[in-house]
């Protein structure tokens, strides 16, 4: 008898299928991008760190106050405000009020004369000029009406002189004062000046 012949179909060996299932393919970066490790920090609330009221305290407003209205001066201080002729010459009030005065005055080159002293016409307004101002009292405008002089000793150049008036008498409108002309403690002149105080300008 002859072999019995084999199916080669059913002896063949079963392989087995040694084919790994398809992994996963790892996820790109961009599509699962991890989380930032430093999250954004939270903003602090201002009036939580300070406890500051968000509402700031309204600034007092100052109170507006008038100013007070100047007032022109009058008398001794309004009349040498207007000397032109003591203030070229360089005559200063000291101090003055009602009835009293001092001023003050340095002899200079052109107040000289042909001795080299001092010439008796500017020494007579500086005495002139303190009388003024002792006897214009506020609100009024005197004038003298009279005025004498006696040189005692002689100044020269550069010489500081100081002259004090003050009131002898005053009755009515018209008055007498007596100016006393300095240098350091010698009395140089005297000086007597009757006053006229005029009505008041309609």
């Amino acid at each position: 008898m002859g072999q019995p012949t084999h199916d080669t179909t059913t002896a063949e060996s079963q392989t087995p299928n040694t084919s790994t299932p398809t992994e996963a393919a790892p996820e790109s970066p961009t599509e699962a991008a991890p989380e930032s490790s430093a999250e954004a920090a939270p903003q602090p609330d201002p009036t939580a760190s300070t406890g500051a009221s968000t509402t700031e305290a309204a600034s007092p407003v100052p109170e507006t106050t008038e100013a007070a209205p100047q007032t022109e001066p009058t008398g001794a201080a309004a009349m040498f405000a207007n000397d032109r002729a003591s203030q070229h010459l360089g005559i200063t009030v000291d101090d003055h009020g009602p009835g009293w005065a001092q001023c003050s005055m340095t002899v200079t080159e052109i107040m000289t004369n042909g001795h080299d002293i001092t010439h008796g016409g500017y020494v007579f307004l500086f005495a002139d000029t303190t009388f003024a101002m002792a006897c214009n009292y506020p609100g009024s405008i005197t004038v003298a009406s009279g005025g004498d002089i006696d040189f005692l000793k002689p100044t020269y150049l550069g010489d500081e002189l100081v002259a004090r008036g003050h009131e002898v008498i005053k009755q009515g409108r018209s008055g007498i004062y007596d100016v006393t002309v300095t240098r350091g403690d010698d009395i140089i002149a005297t000086y007597r000046g009757r006053s006229r105080t005029l009505p008041d300008r309609k």
